[in-house]
Order: structure tokens, then C-alpha cells, then sequence
């Protein structure tokens, strides 16, 4: 393993760690003292994802989320090799995460996991349409605030009804420290399912001829040193 590669694998564990131990850990909070409010848990996903990636993208690309990695990997943005080290870092932070929730509150809100509010085909296609927003402005902006406004927007539209994921890793690690694993499927699947829906559209709108690099533009969740 390449020290580049260490340290990528360290900054997308640490990544996923803070989603899921602020992200969840907000719904935990609200659920025990109903002082956060709903806008307020949506607000805290959304923070931390912008100050995620604008800590660590520029040495792993701050994916914090195997659908994001699947997705660069799919538009030819990110190395294959790299997935499977990639998911197991962010597997591994979002684990470690929900433990040391589990550690300090107990099963307060169930860890703030994520089960549908009502059916699994609702749950399957709402998932789907947030991950594919999500991930396309991912792949087309890749700016810490336009993605963190994205993922407050749609925990503000979505967590009532899904827990507005978009994030496998976001949900197997509440799920895993909490025993729930109602409809987990569903957060695996439609994450998937958006990410490659977002790829496909990505690539119908974007031009024939490449555009002019612009000054200050994201480097669209390339850590360092990888090449285009």
C-alpha cells in the first residue's frame, strides 16, 4: 500500500467517522432533549459534509460514501482498485462511529438509524431520487457548500419518511451498533441505483467539447496525486 493510498484510506475513515458521529449523532441528541428540532438535525448533516469535504477532499477526495465512490468510479473519475479499500474505510469510520454513539448515549433514538416510514418500494424510490441529486451536483460541482446544502435540503425534505440516507455506510453503521436492520436493503440498493442514474445524466449533459478549466473550480473529489 502507497502512502498516498494510507493516508486517502485514513482521511475517508476519519470522514465517514464524523458523518455518522454528528449526523446520527444529532438525531440521538434531538431524540433525548428535542432541542435540535428537525431543521436543526438536517442542518448538522449538512455542516458536516461541507466541512468534511473542504478538510479532506484535497487527500482522499472526501467521498464519505461508497455510492459517491461507485459513482466516480463509474463515470471513470477514480481507479477501480480503489473501491473496495475505499468501502471498507468508510464501512469501518461509520462503524466506529455508531459504537461511540452507542458508548455514550445507549440506544437513546436508536442510533439514530435508518428504517422506511412506510413501504420499502416508497422508501426504495425516494432514496434513489435524493442519491441522484445528491451525486449530481457531486459530479458536476464538487463544492463543499453546494454539496452540504444538498444533503440539508434533502434530510429536510426526505428524513421523515426515509432518514434521507443517501449513504450505505451512513446506514449500516447505525444499523450494525443497534441490531435494526429493518428494509437495510433498501439503503444499498437505491444508493447504487441513484449514483449510476446520476452518472448516465451527468454524461448526457455535459459537452461534447471539454470546457476551459476555471479558476477556483473543485477538483471534483480527486484526492492528490491521483491522476484525471
Amino acid at each position: 500500500m502507497t502512502p498516498l493510498l494510507s493516508r486517502a484510506l485514513l482521511a475517508e475513515g476519519l470522514g465517514t467517522f464524523a458523518l455518522v458521529f454528528f449526523g446520527p449523532g444529532a438525531a440521538v441528541v434531538q431524540a433525548q432533549t428535542g432541542a435540535l428540532g428537525h431543521l436543526g438535525v438536517a442542518a448538522v448533516f449538512g455542516l458536516t459534509v461541507t466541512a468534511v469535504i473542504a478538510a479532506l477532499a484535497p487527500i482522499s477526495g472526501a467521498h464519505i460514501n461508497p455510492a459517491a465512490t461507485f459513482a466516480l468510479a463509474l463515470a471513470g473519475r477514480f481507479p477501480r482498485r480503489r473501491v473496495l479499500p475505499y468501502l471498507g474505510a468508510q464501512l469501518l469510520g461509520a462503524t466506529l462511529a455508531a459504537f461511540t454513539l452507542l458508548a455514550l448515549f445507549g440506544r437513546e433514538g436508536h442510533l439514530g438509524v435508518t428504517v422506511p416510514a412506510g413501504s420499502w418500494a416508497r422508501a426504495l424510490a425516494l432514496e434513489t431520487l435524493l442519491t441522484f441529486f445528491l451525486l449530481l451536483v457531486a459530479l458536476r460541482s464538487g463544492l463543499p457548500w453546494a454539496v452540504g446544502g444538498v444533503v440539508a435540503l434533502e434530510a429536510v425534505m426526505g428524513g421523515p419518511i426515509t432518514g434521507a440516507s443517501m449513504n450505505p455506510a451512513r446506514s449500516f453503521g447505525p444499523a450494525l451498533a443497534s441490531g435494526i436492520w429493518t428494509a437495510h436493503w433498501v439503503y444499498w440498493v437505491a444508493p447504487l441505483l441513484g449514483a449510476a442514474l446520476a452518472v448516465a445524466t451527468n454524461h448526457v449533459l455535459s459537452p461534447a467539447q471539454p470546457l476551459e478549466a476555471q479558476p477556483g473550480r473543485a477538483q471534483e473529489f480527486r484526492p492528490e496525486g491521483e491522476p484525471i
